[in-house]
């Protein structure tokens, strides 16, 4: 039986192994929150740029001032900028989600280098996966979260009617965490699909083509959610409220500098705080990757996988053996040899044999008379041949002294 591995530690293994993934995540994010930001920042300087009002919002935080600011930026048509901000931020962030995402699920589940041509390459190989997928869960979404969202309004308004306090905000708190944990549990859901349809990329049908449907990952995503629901949507959670509570931390501490004269120091403590955030995201998929790894989906019969350029494929086996036979001998199976360069049987017969008239044909040519030397001489040497002993080696005579 396989040793379970903690998905937590083992996300955070995968998250950092593959950290170029969430950096280029972040920088387009970033980039991307500047020039939407442009327009507004151009309106708060054509009206705070030339006034000496403006150094009650720089050298002290002015409530006054800042309704003031607010409504002359209203008046002004920059609620209608702001508006056209918010609304080209969303096809901008989805269109960015649909490429980073599926890049950095494959390098999560095939341990390939997160460099951005592999992630725009997945991307755009996943785009209309990540299309379908997004439109179901905005789909159960509808008829799943949806009524909960009723309940928890009626049940607001029933605690309105009879609970002041203390106790009626708890109550309330109460039932707005029981829609965000069933919006968790959806999360946690769709983002196992996700997984599970980058993974089924990797399988080629029997016509050549990757695996496309997404279809084919509900039923194992769901299994695997409801065998391991409790480690899995635990250490989702676990991450969600570390990322809120960075994000709570640094947007605390860079109200508290709004005062001070100088931007940058809340800017970085600000993006600290969303950093922290974005990294807790990446740490879930890194988990949910280590879930599938050690649950992968099993392929069709007819289906191969598809490996990566840069992910090294099974080893090729070695050709079978011929399969014995009576008129092949015990120890031709035993040296049989797999390379056909370096053949082990010895060259076909010279003209000086004295059998080779008995198998050559009658159209074949005449061999060349020369004897190959055997290329393995023997080692000892021959032993001579006498046709009797030496009378001088087995009857000697000794010889009389001389007087």
């Amino acid at each position: 039986m396989p040793r379970t591995r903690s998905i937590l530690i083992h996300g955070l293994g995968i998250t950092l192994r593959r950290l170029p993934a969430f950096l280029w995540t972040y920088v387009f994010n970033l980039i991307i929150s500047l020039a939407l930001c442009l327009p507004l920042k151009m309106q708060l300087s054509n009206l705070l740029d030339h006034s000496l009002a403006a150094q009650r919002l720089s050298s002290g935080f002015d409530i006054g001032t800042l309704a003031a600011t607010a409504l002359r930026l209203h008046d002004g048509g920059a609620s209608e900028a702001s508006g056209t901000t918010s609304h080209a931020a969303v096809p901008v962030y989805l269109l960015l989600y649909f490429l980073l995402v599926p890049g950095t699920l494959f390098c999560y589940l095939t341990r390939a280098n997160a460099t951005l041509s592999t992630l725009i390459r997945q991307g755009l190989l996943h785009f209309w996966r990540f299309v379908r997928i997004t439109l179901l869960a905005l789909l159960a979404a509808l008829f799943l979260i949806g009524p909960l969202v009723l309940v928890q309004r009626r049940w607001a308004a029933f605690i309105d009617g009879r609970f002041v306090g203390r106790p009626a905000l708890w109550l309330t708190l109460v039932g707005i965490l029981f829609v965000l944990l069933a919006a968790s549990l959806l999360r946690l859901y769709f983002d196992l699909v996700e997984a599970y349809t980058v993974q089924l990329g990797t399988h080629l049908r029997p016509n050549g083509r990757p695996d496309r449907r997404v279809r084919h990952t509900l039923a194992p995503a769901f299994r695997l959610l409801r065998k391991h629901i409790v480690r899995a949507w635990l250490t989702f959670l676990v991450l969600a409220i570390l990322g809120a509570i960075a994000v709570f931390f640094s947007g605390r501490s860079a109200m508290h500098m709004l005062a001070q004269p100088r931007v940058w120091p809340m800017f970085l403590v600000a993006q600290v705080g969303l950093f922290l955030m974005l990294f807790t995201r990446f740490w879930q998929r890194g988990a949910e990757s280590s879930l599938v790894l050690q649950n992968p989906l099993l392929p069709e019969p007819g289906t191969r996988t598809n490996y990566d350029a840069r992910t090294p494929g099974p080893p090729t086996p070695p050709p079978p053996a011929p399969e014995p036979s009576p008129d092949r001998p015990h120890h031709v199976e035993m040296i049989y040899n797999p390379d056909p360069l370096t053949p082990l049987y010895p060259a076909p017969l010279s003209a000086d044999d004295p059998i080779a008239p008995l198998i050559s044909h009658e159209s074949d040519p005449p061999a060349p008379t020369t004897t190959t030397p055997d290329p393995i001489p023997n080692p000892e040497p021959a032993s001579p041949s006498l046709d009797e002993p030496d009378p001088g080696v087995f009857h000697h005579e000794p010889q009389k002294p001389n007087p």
